[in-house]
């Protein structure tokens, strides 16, 4: 597959890049992208809900009513989970939400995701985004000029662009990464996706290691 190189001003360079039909042309696995989904979305959870029982509350354990003849059910102490102030029956604890995932799972889940996206269209290629300084208008005029301003837009870029980063920082809907950070869940959570040649290449050889 291949796509024009445009220039962040939205023009034609007059080059191509070639999309490796390896990465961005195969038979996407729907339940791959969902495991790896859900993986990462597990990875967020911090787990750290917590609520008392009754051995971790503080009170007596005197039994408040007799056994029987009572006329409901059969009373504890204070701290007795049907009782008002009393203990959380099986309530949260801290737990990690993290499982195991096979690696070839994983680049199959993204080869997936990357592959639904060229199907649709919504890739665009540019030969570099850089700017000389932070500016939030300068990269609004980027995705206008790139027709992506209305769009959920996910950026990847082949390294570390802190002035890219810091002009995209304050906007909604707008995703910086680099390629070592691409996933599958931030493929699927955009609209459109911009790479750099340089991005392009760097995961051709990232999936092809």
């Amino acid at each position: 597959m291949e796509l024009k190189v445009l220039n962040i001003k939205g023009e034609d360079t007059g080059k191509t890049v070639s999309l490796n039909d390896s990465i961005f042309g195969i038979e996407p696995n729907d339940h791959a992208i969902y495991l790896d989904a859900k993986q990462y979305l597990a990875n967020q959870r911090q787990g750290t809900h917590k609520a008392k029982g009754r051995s971790e509350l503080s009170g007596s354990t005197r039994k408040l009513g007799r056994q029987k003849g009572g006329g409901g059910a059969r009373p504890g102490d204070i701290k007795s989970g049907v009782r008002v102030g009393g203990g959380r029956m099986f309530g949260p604890v801290p737990r990690d939400y993290r499982f195991k995932l096979n690696k070839k799972v994983k680049q199959l889940a993204r080869r997936s995701a990357l592959s639904y996206k060229a199907v649709e269209n919504l890739i665009t290629v540019v030969d570099s985004i850089d700017f000389a300084a932070p500016k939030t208008k300068d990269f609004v005029a980027m995705t206008k000029n790139l027709h992506i301003a209305d769009k959920k837009p996910l950026i990847v870029l082949a390294n570390d662009n802190n002035n890219v980063y810091l002009s995209a920082r304050n906007l909604q809907r707008v995703n910086v990464i680099t390629v070592s950070e691409l996933n599958t869940y931030a493929v699927l959570n955009s609209n459109s996706l911009v790479f750099t040649e340089e991005s392009v290449a760097a995961i051709e050889q990232i999936f092809n290691a």
